[in-house]
Formats: C-alpha cells, sequence, structure tokens
C-alpha cells in the first residue's frame, strides 16, 4: 500500500541581512561628508567676522558649539542687531534636534558611560546620517568616528582661515562677503533638488525673501520664505485633481488581455 507523501518541508534559508560594506568604502564616505561641509567653516569665519565677532570668539564658537545651523543663527541674529540673550536662545533650541539624534545614535554605537559624553560632542547631522547608513555596529562606530573627526578638524581650520581673512580685509560688506553663509548653504542644497515640485518650491522662497526683504524686519523674510513649500504643494494638488486620470483605462485594458490569455482556448 502506498504510502502518502509527505510535503517536503521548506528548505529556504532565511534572507540574509544587508552585507557590511568594506571599511574603505565607509571611511571614503566619511571622509566625502567630513570634507565637503568642513569647507563651509571659511563661511561661517567671514560670516561670525562681519557680524562684529572677534577670532577668539568665532574660534570658540566652533570649538565648543560645533554645530553649523546653530552657529549661523547665532551670528545672523547678531548681525541683524537682535539681542544677544534673544540669539543665544535661538541657537539652542534650534540644536536641540541633537538630542534627539543621540537617542538612537547611542542605540547604534554603544559606547561606554565614560566615552559618551565625548561623542556627543560629534553628534550633529552630518554624522547621525553617515553612522544610520550603516548596517552594523562597527561599521556605524567607523563612520562616525570619521566623519565626526574630519568634520570637526576641516570645520574648526576653516573658521579660523575665515575670521582672519574677514579680519585682514576689514569691511566684508564692501566685499560682498557677508553673503558667503547663504552662498554656501544654496550650493549645498541645490544639487538635492531633483523634482520639479522641490525646484518650484525653492524658487518661490528666493522670490519671497527678495520681494520682502527691503520692507519688512530682519527675520520676517526667511520665515515667510517657508510658505514656499505649502503653497507648491497645494497647486500641485490642485493640478493633480484636474488631470486626466489616464492610468485608469490603460489598466483595466491591461486586465482584459490578461484575462482573455489565461482562459483555456480548448
Amino acid at each position: 500500500m502506498p504510502t502518502p507523501e509527505r510535503a517536503a518541508p521548506d528548505a529556504r534559508p532565511a534572507a540574509p541581512g544587508p552585507a557590511a560594506p568594506p571599511d574603505s568604502a565607509v571611511i571614503r564616505d566619511a571622509l566625502g561628508v567630513g570634507v565637503a561641509v568642513g569647507l563651509s567653516g571659511f563661511a561661517f569665519g567671514v560670516t561670525s567676522a562681519g557680524a562684529g565677532l572677534g577670532v577668539l570668539q568665532t574660534c570658540a564658537l566652533s570649538l565648543l558649539v560645533f554645530t553649523g545651523a546653530s552657529q549661523f543663527a547665532l551670528v545672523g541674529a547678531l548681525a541683524a542687531g537682535g539681542n544677544p540673550l534673544t540669539a543665544a536662545a535661538g541657537a539652542f533650541f534650534l540644536g536641540v534636534r541633537n538630542a534627539f539624534y543621540g537617542l538612537r545614535l547611542s542605540a547604534l554605537l554603544g559606547y561606554r558611560a565614560s566615552v559618551r559624553p565625548f561623542a556627543a560632542h560629534w553628534v550633529i547631522d552630518e554624522t547621525a546620517a553617515v553612522t544610520m547608513a550603516q548596517p552594523d555596529r562597527r561599521t556605524a562606530r567607523l563612520g562616525f568616528t570619521v566623519t565626526g573627526l574630519s568634520l570637526y578638524v576641516l570645520w574648526n581650520l576653516t573658521t579660523l582661515g575665515g575670521a582672519l581673512g574677514a579680519e585682514a580685509l576689514g569691511d566684508t560688506k564692501a566685499w560682498g562677503l557677508d553673503a558667503a553663509g547663504p552662498a554656501v548653504f544654496l550650493a549645498l542644497l541645490a544639487p538635492m533638488l531633483t523634482t520639479t515640485v522641490e525646484r518650484a518650491a525653492a524658487g518661490l522662497a528666493v522670490v519671497l525673501v527678495l520681494v520682502t526683504l527691503p520692507v519688512l524686519p530682519a527675520g520676517v523674510p526667511v520665515l515667510l520664505s517657508a510658505l514656499a513649500a505649502p503653497a507648491v504643494l497645494f497647486v500641485q494638488g490642485r493640478l493633480d485633481q484636474r488631470r486626466p486620470d489616464r492610468g485608469r483605462g490603460g489598466n483595466a485594458t491591461g486586465t482584459a488581455h490578461r484575462s482573455d490569455a489565461q482562459e483555456d482556448p480548448r
């Protein structure tokens, strides 16, 4: 009497996780981020000197604060005549986001309690991005260390160079160097604008700033430029609603053809 066939067990191996990249690739990517962003320290040194800060004050900000967005926000507010305490408070709250990065990186890196205070000084946008892109703890630590070290060293060296250069030139506004900071940010942002919607939002933001800058108080044009993104998204949504849905007919036709093909010709 034949025995019933048993179902063969599922011998398929579990899907492997992503393979760890070689150390050379991690170091290359980390150095690329560190060098590219570190060079913008020149712009901060020039901007800070143009805001009235001395070379020692400028360098102290880069050494002790080490978060570019907060540093630019501080010196930008001071250059616009803002209150120093208000400028410092704004820079502080802008840097609070790094604390949320730290919560995630603490679990990824797994440093001892004695090392965490030193590593926390390097927790910024760039180190967080490189670290979280790695598949395991070893490469995460390598990416964090190389990015943080290269960026910290280069940022402080270029800050010093920018501050000394601006001091030697004298009036930075006469040379147009007060626009160095915004120009660097635009240069870093431009390659990331890959879609029509992103480019439209960026262009509208620039127009809003240029139109309102001569007539509104300092800081208000930048806040108004933030309205560019929702405005462009609203227009894009209305256009999508008016555009005829051509995909339905094609999908229905394709489904019908597939159904006919699957019928038994007999």
